[in-house]
């Protein structure tokens, strides 16, 4: 059966969830053609050949984009089953499926869509856990290596910005899937809801080799923690480093693991680890309690200068807009990056995020969002809510339009966080600070990739 897997957007990445489902449906005899629309045009021969058309939801913003594609894709092939899978292909369900979605798989998809693809060709029944509607699987699968055949060349995708003249090609897998934490706002927890999945070593090592073999100078872990199984990443990490000494690489870890696994932050940085992503959210402890983070400001500033120590750069992520976020405690936020020496560490875009709530939220728990929120809303897949002070809505909105702006001409993090900081100040009626003489000082060369994370 000619099955069409595509996704619109993966971070700058080559998409593993293209790659790995690649692989098993390959195995089972299905002719797959494979489209990452953040790098390729749409193909209207794939299209209209397909009978399966698979999309990639593992983000808000890939859903979204995944949306306004379904009209002409069932312009083009009016008979094709068209399936999200994906993160937020449960997230998203009630939108997706009044969008035409006729089968949504979450969690660990790639089962899933293999038994779909036989139902569908008659090959197979479908098992009842199956059935055409939205489904969680938290099976534990026996990977594949994944197949990126058909994908564009890693050369095409994010790559690493260093302070060298040559930047370095980057590759991308996952040693595993979910989270241990139940993070309020995190739209892992209500797929996951506490369980995490790994990727059995020898796949790991086998994607990363022949993505070194096409090109690939850097990698990507995936992973939404690098941390929750420590005894599955370490030996990893070290088997790569023992295979490819030359090679780097980056992770993402909770602060709470990075304190609790700091003699573990030397091991890192021998074996070719460069950065560090980790979600702080905020620096306000009352915010990261609502949140349940597990973190607290103390902690955030003891990794800051744990992984300094290492020698490993840490690249931290905010969630600068809640219904709890102040002026005070916005300005205090740009006031210790700028104390810290963080602002080339953190992409501007980071100072402009705001409180999503998505479909099955934690959120949803709390009184003051359930007050503040409005209906569901199809089109941005998510409850709206407003802030208590239309200052501090009109002050994301005007940031996030600084950050547009200044990416657009190609200004620094530096330049960027300056208009931030005075665009901020004047806000709050800080007009001497926002009119003072702006210096970063000793602004230290950062690594990082050229499209940020975002959601």
């Amino acid at each position: 059966m000619n099955i069409l897997l595509i996704s619109t957007y993966e971070l700058g990445r080559q998409p593993f969830g293209l790659a790995s489902p690649a692989a098993w449906l390959r195995k089972n005899g299905h002719r797959v053609s494979c489209l990452d629309l953040s790098r390729e045009a749409l193909s209207e021969q794939a299209v209209r050949e397909a009978r399966l058309i698979a999309f990639y939801v593992p983000m808000h913003t890939a859903t979204r984009l995944t949306l306004e594609l379904v009209k002409p894709i069932r312009a083009g092939n009016s008979d094709a089953h068209l399936c999200a899978y994906g993160l937020y292909a449960p997230l998203a369900a009630e939108s997706l499926r009044a969008h035409g979605m006729e089968s949504l798989l979450g969690g660990e998809f790639e089962q899933a869509l293999v038994d779909l693809a036989g139902h569908l060709s008659g090959s197979s029944a479908l098992p009842q856990i199956h059935a055409l509607d939205s489904n969680i699987s938290l099976a534990r699968l026996r990977f594949l290596t994944p197949d990126r055949s058909d994908l564009p060349a890693l050369k095409n995708y994010a790559h690493l910005v260093t302070p060298e003249p040559e930047h370095r090609v980057v590759g991308y897998t996952e040693a595993s899937r979910g989270c241990k934490h139940l993070c309020r706002h995190c739209p892992i927890v209500p797929v996951y809801n506490g369980v995490f999945r790994i990727v059995d070593r020898d796949v790991v090592l086998a994607d990363i080799r022949q993505q070194v073999n096409s090109g690939a100078q850097h990698i990507t872990f995936g992973d939404p923690d690098f941390f929750n199984g420590v005894g599955h990443t370490m030996p990893l990490v070290e088997a790569l480093h023992q295979e490819f000494p030359r090679l780097t690489y980056d992770v993402t870890i909770k602060i709470e693991h990075l304190r609790r696994d700091a003699k573990l932050l030397p091991k890192l940085r021998e074996t070719g680890c460069l950065f560090i992503v980790s979600a702080v959210e905020s620096l306000d402890d009352g915010i990261l309690e609502k949140l349940q983070k597990g973190h607290t400001r103390a902690d955030f500033l003891h990794v800051v200068e744990d992984c300094r120590r290492a020698g490993i750069v840490l690249q931290p992520t905010f969630l600068p807009f809640t219904p709890w976020t102040t002026f005070e405690n916005y300005l205090d936020l740009l006031a210790e990056l700028r104390r810290l020496d963080l602002v080339g560490a953190v992409a501007p875009v980071q100072l402009a995020v705001r409180l999503l709530v998505t479909a099955g939220s934690r959120l949803l728990e709390m009184p003051d969002i359930r007050e503040r929120a409005q209906p569901y809303d199809r089109k941005s897949l998510a409850y709206p809510w407003r802030h208590c002070d239309p200052e501090l809505d009109r002050l994301c909105e005007d940031l996030q339009r600084v950050v547009e702006e200044g990416e657009k001409a190609k200004e620094s993090r530096e330049q960027i966080f300056e208009t931030i900081w005075r665009t901020a100040h004047r806000a709050a009626g800080c007009v001497e600070e926002a009119k003072r003489e702006f210096r970063t000082e000793g602004s230290r060369a950062v690594l990082y990739l050229n499209e940020p994370w975002y959601c």
